[in-house]
């Protein structure tokens, strides 16, 4: 029952409340007209004594063989009768509860669609929504009522959240450059600092960790800018090829696994997804950089893209346990609790794939690998094929 409409359901409420009381009132009938109609062996006991309906014929006569045959097709006369005015009263009644009961639900079916009509638009309106189209209202129109007031209140609602939305943008735009801006002027001035030839070993050694410093905070306001870009949705979204963005991302990392000695592999099939190919750039890039990041000497590193899943990276290392899958797309968080006191990573890397995974209608899952360490599966819907 929790799967037909809200349309259907009034209409069969509407349909079997009509059933109901016709059934009712059918029942009524029938026990009135069971009851006045004239019952076979009274009739018959009246007419022994003299009166018929009422009215007197005499003293009763001597009966005889004739007499008692007649009294026996008086009875069976009035029997019928009686039982064939009762069927016609209850086939009858059952027809016409039946048919108009049919029209009952028709009518229902035509009124609730009428009277949804409204929650329809509120429906179609909010389907078509996104971060960056909160243009569209519904406006209805008609005397004051729920619905109308259902619908002002939705209208009011996307005007707030269009005013967020902006106050958001506006915000990710300043904060872009507000933040980079002073880091890059500490970064200069320590390197400065450092290229001084009378520059003190304690000096170099405090801009090396200054320097480390700077480069981590540059990397977390980094990762928490893409992450609000890809929480508001897709600016624009076009055809990208899948597989080239991989395999881009994989000959830029080619270095930085080799710095850690793990092997690269490669399974690329033709595949098209629509979006934004910087941020589909971010999320293979953040997902391979993971991989090759916690990972072991001699350890590999499986990335293959094709139609379903669309995108799937793999390495080796210690086994992740599957309890722990789930916080691991958390911001700043790892294996072993907080990431905020870690040099590697801004902790935001996985975050962010599942922001842009979900920002391109996808997903993206965690599951332990088959020769340790992690497997992560993306899925994305498929777009027409480029040519």
């Amino acid at each position: 029952m929790s799967r037909l409409s809200l349309r259907t359901r009034f209409s069969l409420l509407y349909g079997g409340l009509f059933l109901l009381v016709g059934a009712i009132l059918l029942l009524v009938n029938w026990l009135l007209v069971a009851h006045y109609l004239p019952d076979a062996s009274r009739f018959a006991g009246h007419a022994e004594n003299g009166t018929v309906s009422g009215q007197n014929i005499g003293p009763p006569a001597q009966v005889g063989a004739g007499e008692k045959g007649t009294d026996t097709i008086l009875v069976t006369s009035i029997s019928d009768y009686r039982s064939s005015a009762v069927q016609t009263v209850i086939t009858v009644g059952g027809f016409a509860l039946l048919l108009t009961g049919a029209l009952a639900v028709l009518f229902g079916w035509l009124m609730a669609g009428r009277v949804l009509q409204p929650v329809h638009a509120i429906t179609a309106t909010a389907r078509r929504l996104e971060a960056d189209n909160l243009d569209r209202r519904i406006n209805l129109e008609g005397p004051p009522g729920e619905l109308k007031e259902l619908a002002d209140t939705f209208d009011s609602m996307l005007d707030r959240l269009a005013s967020t939305f902006d106050s958001q943008r506006r915000f990710v735009s300043n904060a872009s450059h507000e933040l980079r801006t002073p880091l890059a002027v500490q970064r200069t001035l320590v390197d400065v600092a450092m290229a001084d030839p009378d520059v003190s070993p304690d000096v170099l050694r405090l801009g090396r960790q200054l320097l480390q410093t700077n480069e981590r905070s540059e990397r977390i306001i980094e990762g928490l800018l893409v992450l609000a870009r890809s929480d508001r949705g897709l600016a624009t979204s076009a055809p990208v090829r899948l597989d080239d963005v991989a395999n881009l991302v994989l000959d830029s990392m080619a270095g930085l696994a080799s710095e850690h000695d793990v092997t690269l592999h490669r399974t690329l099939t033709p595949r098209t997804v629509l979006g934004e190919q910087v941020l589909l750039e971010r999320l293979v890039s953040n997902l391979v950089h993971n991989a090759i990041l916690y990972n072991e000497a001699g350890g590999t590193v499986r990335v293959s893209v094709d139609e379903t899943p669309a995108l799937v990276v793999e390495n080796t290392g210690p086994p992740v346990p599957a309890e722990f899958m789930p916080s691991l797309f958390e911001p700043f968080r790892r294996l072993a609790g907080d990431r905020t006191g870690s040099t590697n990573g801004a902790g935001l890397g996985l975050s962010i794939v599942r922001s842009i995974a979900s920002a391109h209608h996808g997903s993206v899952r965690a599951e332990p690998g088959q020769a340790g360490g992690l497997r992560v599966v993306v899925t994305l819907p498929t777009a027409p094929q480029l040519p």
